[in-house]
């Protein structure tokens, strides 16, 4: 079942409020958990995670800065 335009710009919103803080301070955790790596392996680390986050929710996202399409108006 595919998500309307409605519920989709609430999810993203939802999800760039709540879900990608939530993502940032669970990345820094895990990261934390370890001794901590060389600087340019951290980058790598957080640009793989700040990637991995994006790609399940692309369908989300996707066409929610355009205008309803479904709007008769």
């Amino acid at each position: 079942m595919a998500l309307s335009y409605k519920a989709r710009r609430r999810l993203s919103l939802l999800i760039l409020v709540v879900g990608i803080p939530a993502y940032i301070v669970a990345a820094v955790s895990l990261v934390a958990l370890f001794e901590r790596p060389p600087l340019w392996l951290e980058l790598l680390i957080y640009a793989g995670l700040g990637i991995v986050w994006a790609l399940p929710l692309k369908a989300v996202f996707k066409g929610v800065g355009r205008a309803d399409p479904d709007d008769k108006g």
